[in-house]
């Protein structure tokens, strides 16, 4: 098990490698180990903008060796929602640091001036980066590092756009240019320390104390994955195969939830992209599912007729949610260029979609007025402007955009609208409205994310079998499920693999390393993950007690019917109790 990390320290321009075999069998790996560093290098109560908030990324044990172990996990104090900041990212990152020697990297500190690092088996290059400062485009920046770097076919980059460097609080960092450390806003921290971009790569080998039994678990799995058919809708049509059963079922937010079905669903959904738009598919390293699913956009060159770019563009559920139906953009094309400027600029695509589509409620109310946008008149549809509009939040144009560029939780404050600005703890909501389970998940999980406890899987089963689940059965599902996941964001797995990974499985996975690691075992580890993360999250504020429920959830009707609020503060209840028994 790979137990070196690496510590940046950015102020300084030094670095050390420091042996934590203890750590890493202990806690894993990935965010097992990640949440006992953050605890351990993270000071309480510190702005999160500061030099002294690390950035942590920890890959685990399975990361190299195993199929779909292809995420890296960051963890670090969030600055859109001054809590724990957790984001995962596929792509190269966790094979290349594994392939580098290190299990973890610890980034303190700030630099005076704008750098990139290099990291490798020999340690870290502190390279400037004043050129690449203020580059509109997160590609470009890229591609000039890979012109620059040696690594090629191996290597990992990771970059901030404009949006980090000004620091939004919902920036993100891309890497691999398809794959980003999405949500809560890694990339501010990156901005605030003057670091534009992290390449890693290595060579290292990897070695098993029994080769017969890794071949043949390795084969298991594979077999499980792709022979069996489970991933295969994940390759034909992606995540973005929710699009049109979620619609069906009147789960789906469009125009800020003040719906829940979308009437240009068909035009957005999956397979009318995949039909029209797919130009390839691409897969994280050691990953034979090719889930990322890219269109290829044809571009006309401004005052040149017949003369054409092809713009690839990544797309999924997520961006189809926000940046589509919460916006009421029904044309593809549309749509696409507004994932593009999203990407190359640096932001959440889910945040930015609900903001976005918060602030054009409140200008249909008359909330916000023409003069505050700067003179855009934010229109459902209407992709041009919201286009233009994303690009004034980079530039915090006004007080305004400013606020926007805040977060809804923050922007609502100052402007109203607060009954309908849909966050949780202060993270912009995710793309499900399927009932009780989805808005309780939203509220108590550890992110504020629907891949925290799937609150929207257990939902949807719920609908399709039409059974009456207890409120309390809810929350002990949700508690469960997350103590889960934890295991999975240790390892570090990707969600896909959840139904081949079991307790079993993993247990023969460990074997073939030679290390013995019993099914019972994993749950327990798992709970002591989840405690380990909600005690970081109650030192910095957290509170169950203080989560908001927006109203609109409450207005719009899910297929179980319209939620109550006291019904959503029960559960949130019952999961504090199981937390609290923990803790």
């Amino acid at each position: 098990m790979i137990s070196n990390v690496l510590h940046i320290d950015l102020s300084n321009k030094r670095f050390w490698i420091e042996e934590r075999s203890d750590l890493f069998k202990e806690w894993l790996g990935g965010i097992g180990a990640g949440i006992r560093l953050l605890h351990e290098d993270c000071p309480k109560n510190i702005d999160p903008l500061s030099p002294e908030n690390p950035i942590i990324f920890c890959i685990g044990p399975f990361n190299g060796i195993y199929p779909l172990a292809s995420k890296t996990v960051a963890v670090f104090k969030s600055p859109l929602t001054k809590n724990l900041g957790e984001s995962h990212a596929g792509g190269r990152c966790g094979v290349a640091m594994r392939m580098a020697g290190y299990g973890g990297i610890v980034i303190k500190g700030a630099s005076e001036k704008p750098i990139y690092l290099v990291i490798n088996e020999d340690g870290v290059k502190f390279r400037d980066a004043s050129a690449l400062w203020g580059m509109n485009s997160s590609s470009t920046v890229g591609r000039i590092i890979r012109e620059r770097e040696a690594g090629a076919g191996v290597r990992a980059i990771m970059r901030i756009g404009r949006a980090g460097e000004k620091l939004i609080p919902y920036a993100c960092v891309i890497t691999e240019t398809f794959r980003h450390f999405g949500r809560l806003g890694l990339g501010a921290v990156f901005g605030s320390k003057k670091l534009k971009a992290i390449l890693i790569h290595g060579r290292s080998s990897i070695r098993l104390s029994d080769p017969r039994l890794y071949r043949n678990t390795y084969d298991e799995i594979f077999n499980a994955v792709i022979k069996s058919g489970a991933m295969k809708k994940y390759h034909d049509i992606g995540t973005s195969l929710n699009v049109l059963p979620l619609n069906i079922s009147s789960s789906l937010p469009s125009r800020n939830l003040q719906a829940a079905k979308f009437e240009g669903a068909e035009l957005l959904s999956g397979e009318n992209l995949a039909e029209k738009f797919l130009g390839r598919r691409a897969a994280c390293a050691h990953c034979p599912v090719s889930c990322i699913h890219i269109a290829a956009l044809r571009i006309p060159y401004e005052n040149e007729p017949y003369f054409y770019k092809t713009k690839m563009i990544a797309y999924d559920y997520e961006p189809i949610y926000s940046l589509g139906c919460m916006l009421g953009i029904r044309n593809p094309e549309g749509f696409l260029k507004l994932v593009d400027i999203v990407d190359e600029l640096g932001l959440d695509a889910i945040s930015t979609g609900v903001i976005l589509a918060w602030a054009t409620e409140c200008m249909e109310r008359g909330i916000i007025e023409t003069k505050d946008a700067d003179n855009l008149v934010l229109k459902w549809g209407d992709y041009e402007t919201y286009i233009k509009a994303i690009k004034k939040i980079v530039n915090l144009e006004n007080e305004f955009y400013e606020a926007l560029a805040n977060g809804v939780e923050h922007a609502s404050s100052l402007y109203g609208g607060r009954e309908f600005a849909l966050a949780y703890g202060g993270n912009e909501m995710p793309g499900y409205h399927c009932g009780l389970a989805t808005h309780i998940g939203f509220a108590v999980g550890m992110r504020h994310s629907h891949l925290d406890n799937a609150g929207y899987d257990l939902d949807q089963k719920i609908n399709a079998e039409k059974k009456f689940i207890s409120i309390e059965e809810i929350a002990k599902a949700l508690f469960e499920e997350e103590s889960w996941r934890q295991i999975l964001s240790s390892l570090v797995v990707c969600f896909f693999s959840r139904k081949v990974y079991t307790p079993e499985m993993i247990s023969r996975c460990f074997s073939a390393m030679g290390i013995k690691v019993e099914p019972s075992e994993l749950k327990i580890k798992g709970m002591k993950i989840l405690k380990e993360k909600y005690k970081f999250k109650i030192r910095e504020g957290f509170s169950f007690d203080n989560v908001r429920i927006p109203k609109r959830v409450l207005e719009i009707p899910t297929p179980q019917g319209l939620l109550r609020e006291e019904d959503i503060r029960r559960g949130i209840s019952e999961y504090k109790k199981l937390i609290e028994a923990e803790l």
